[in-house]
């Protein structure tokens, strides 16, 4: 890649590759077998490895992930599922794929996640589950009322898309004992080009998904070879990962701890440049043990805001518009004021590993002169 090609803060977020990856997906491309094969296979064996947990299963995207999930902890019509309304609409619409109802809740301000006691004001008879969204990175922890949700028969589900690499306490997210879901998709902070993965709590949730995964095919990919036939056991979805994405995956993982570091330094470097700016709130995502994934601020007049970086070129965004106020999620609707007045103020800056310091700069003051000009001071 030139200097010239570099993607700086005209993006708001952009891939960013170790080197290795065209090789990586040269040699699956020549070996002639693009599916399933043993390169997806070793890039679960050395994901559970990096996580320190006994089996993963890798699928097509992340929101295969939760969609596998929910029904592997057995999440159907009839039940309802805690999520907040802050989170990308596939967490949503995964509940809605298992016949399953969202029952919104609203977040912690200052975290834009979900709080142990939210999640119990929420509980009802009809709760069979609840999904964290460990937003921009951030762990989430319920371990307080873990006790209580187990006693209800109520399930986990993190949706740790944004949060590979993070860590609850000392260890990853993902080896907490939480039934998890990961996203590698392309700006992911481990990326996969597209790619998801589920950390089943038990063996026979890993034997369900991989059925899933094949179309509700027993057999592996392998075993299929060696005979004339195989068995369909159950429902299933073509939602395996190839292996061009798992070689992509492979090399990413190898380059990991590069770009942990890379990125609490950005957001780090970020803080310190937007702490002497009045009327701008940095949305903390715990760095010391998240590997961020976003970095946020809240600011007055957002639209014009956005508007105004956006004809500066820099490449501001907004995640998310709050899922409880779309059209598709009508039924579900409910008052949610925190939810509501961060979807009115927060903005995205620029933030990828392509970034250095000196755009940081250039976003910060950017972001600076952008707020005196439409709050005429």
């Amino acid at each position: 890649m030139t200097a010239s090609a570099r993607p700086d803060a005209r993006r708001n977020a952009s891939p960013y590759l170790c080197g290795r990856e065209i090789a990586a997906v040269a040699r699956v491309l020549e070996g002639g077998q693009y599916g399933h094969t043993d390169v997806t296979e070793e890039f679960e064996r050395r994901i559970a490895d990096f996580l320190g947990v006994p089996d993963v299963v890798a699928l097509a995207s992340g929101t295969a992930a939760l969609h596998t999930a929910l029904l592997a902890a057995g999440i159907g019509p009839g039940h309802e599922v805690i999520v907040p309304s802050m989170t990308f609409c596939a967490t949503v619409q995964a509940i809605l794929a298992v016949g399953a109802s969202p029952h919104f809740v609203d977040i912690d301000p200052a975290t834009l996640c979900v709080s142990d006691h939210l999640v119990m004001d929420a509980v009802t008879d009809r709760t069979a589950a609840v999904i964290p969204v460990l937003f921009g990175g951030r762990p989430v922890d319920l371990s307080a009322v873990q006790e209580q949700l187990d006693e209800r028969g109520v399930v986990v589900i993190e949706d740790a898309a944004h949060a590979f690499g993070s860590r609850h306490g000392i260890r990853r997210v993902g080896a907490s004992g939480a039934l998890t879901c990961f996203s590698f998709g392309p700006i992911k902070n481990l990326t996969c080009g597209q790619g998801g993965m589920v950390i089943p709590r038990t063996s026979t949730e890993a034997d369900m998904i991989r059925r899933i995964r094949l179309l509700g095919v027993v057999q592996s990919q392998g075993e299929r070879t060696k005979t004339t036939s195989y068995r369909v056991e159950g429902f299933g979805l073509r939602y395996q990962l190839s292996a061009i994405n798992a070689a992509i995956g492979l090399v990413q993982l190898d380059g990991f701890q590069a770009a942990e570091d890379t990125r609490r330094h950005l957001w780090r470097t970020y803080r310190d440049a937007l702490a002497p700016l009045d009327r701008v709130t940095l949305v903390d995502v715990d760095v010391d043990h998240a590997v961020p994934h976003l970095c946020q601020v809240r600011v007055p007049h957002r639209d014009q805001v956005f508007t105004n970086l956006r004809g500066r070129d820099i490449g501001v965004g907004v995640h998310y518009p709050p899922n409880h106020t779309q059209p598709a999620f009508a039924a579900w609707k409910r008052r949610l004021l925190a939810t509501e007045q961060a979807g009115e103020e927060i903005l995205s800056l620029p933030f990828h590993q392509h970034l250095t310091e000196t755009d940081i700069d250039l976003v910060v003051t950017a972001l600076e002169q952008a707020l005196k000009s439409v709050g005429g001071s």
